[in-house]
């Protein structure tokens, strides 16, 4: 079958990858110039199975209040009447609570378990080069609060079989030493031994070589202005370049998928959430981290690479607003020096933005749509690294069979249109 991937990040890439496995003819359209040229460019480089959990969660609408008025808060808003973010807002919140939180995280987890069996086999199957390092996440908590709180999330990583250890200070310094300095700072904290990390780029990169060589055609430099449908099913996709026909699509261009599905009278939930990380070279490995450490405080994560220090966080919810100001530089760079001040070179950071698609419920949105032909992969939020292999393999096998290796009924499109 002939099968049209529309967008060549790490997500679209991966469904291009796994449907070409499949034995289909794969045909990827890019508006960039290679793959992973925006959200998947310089993300936060954390692959975290165990850290997959929804922001719609009890305690989240009182806790955003108070972040309105903090200088160093996880969360901006720039004041928006826009009716994408009132409609995405109030459905968010109407998943902030028990209920909903434990179903939805079930669902993220159970995404992220396979996506971590299917990244494995991938990367020893095609020997794939991307700084990738498997010695788990640390997450680190500076009031003992935080400490109660992950009570609830410890017994969810049970019930999905993930391990996972809450630490005293003492036992965080084993696994990253670099704290050392700052140890005073923290008061205990949970690891991930399962997590991973790697750059997600190279990773897209190396991941278009094989591809090519599996007979997948990459179509760059192409922007798709129109979706052409009939009585039901998409008949052709209207580009830059000239139509484009297949015997099914897959839209999977992140953030931008929701304005390409309303030409087809397609409402997906899906809100940019722009984030933003800073690269640093190292200057001292025995002071910078060893894996990934996230700070619960300020939610912000920073990953080793080779020779490099990725830090990420901030989400930030101003539409489709690319620029960097300098005050949303100013969390991420605080966090970094506080807790690993002697690591990198602060002097030569890289700053970058990027807008990570995300649904209200936390849980990406993959599979089949009420256009027979028309497939979906978007949606992962702030997950799409640790996501992006399941997601792929399951988006191959709605597309080739129907049947899919995990439960997958409850991932697609429909759970919004009831």
């Amino acid at each position: 079958m002939d099968v049209i991937v529309i967008g060549s990040g790490v997500i679209g890439l991966t469904s291009a990858w796994y449907l070409a496995k499949e034995g289909h003819s794969v045909t990827v359209i890019e508006r960039q110039s290679s793959s992973g040229k925006e959200t998947s460019f310089a993300n936060a480089g954390q692959i975290s199975y165990g850290y997959s959990s929804p922001w719609a969660a009890p305690g989240i609408p009182l806790k955003a209040m108070k972040w309105l008025t903090q200088e160093h808060a996880p969360l901006k808003v720039k004041p928006s009447l826009s009716p994408e973010l009132v409609s995405w807002a109030t459905k968010m919140l109407a998943n902030c609570n028990e209920e909903r939180y434990a179903q939805n995280k079930s669902r993220m987890l159970r995404i992220a378990n396979f996506s971590r069996d299917c990244l494995s086999h991938l990367r020893e199957s095609e020997n794939l080069a991307y700084e990738g390092r498997q010695k788990g996440t640390l997450q680190v908590f500076r009031d003992e609060k935080q400490l109660d709180a992950v009570q609830k999330d410890m017994a969810l990583l049970k019930e999905s079989g993930i391990a996972h250890s809450l630490l005293n200070v003492e036992q965080c310094l084993e696994v990253e030493a670099g704290l050392a300095d700052v140890k005073d700072k923290l008061v205990g904290g949970l690891y991930l031994p399962g997590d991973e990390t790697g750059d997600c780029y190279q990773f897209c990169v190396a991941l278009t070589e094989k591809a090519r060589q599996l007979g997948v055609n990459f179509v760059f430099d192409t922007e798709v202005h129109s979706l052409n449908q009939n009585n039901g099913a998409l008949t052709s996709i209207s580009t830059s370049k000239g139509d484009f026909k297949a015997d099914a699509y897959v839209v999977a261009c992140g953030s931008y998928s929701r304005d390409l599905l309303k030409q087809v009278e397609l409402s997906l939930p899906v809100y940019p959430v722009k984030g933003y990380s800073l690269t640093v070279p190292i200057i001292n490995p025995d002071k910078a981290p060893t894996s990934t450490v996230m700070d619960e405080t300020y939610k912000v994560a920073m990953t080793r690479f080779d020779d490099r220090i990725r830090v990420a966080g901030t989400a930030e919810l101003a539409g489709f607003n690319t620029l960097i100001p300098e005050k949303r530089k100013a969390t991420i760079d605080m966090v970094i020096k506080d807790l690993f001040p002697f690591g990198g070179d602060f002097l030569k950071a890289e700053y970058w933005t990027g807008l990570r698609p995300m649904t209200p419920d936390g849980t990406p949105i993959i599979g089949k749509t009420p256009i027979t032909n028309l497939f979906t992969n978007t949606g992962h939020g702030t997950l799409g690294w640790t996501m992006a292999c399941g997601s792929g393999k399951i988006l191959s096998e709605v597309v080739s069979k129907g049947d899919t290796t995990i439960e997958s009924s409850d991932l697609n499109v429909y759970r919004y249109l009831s």
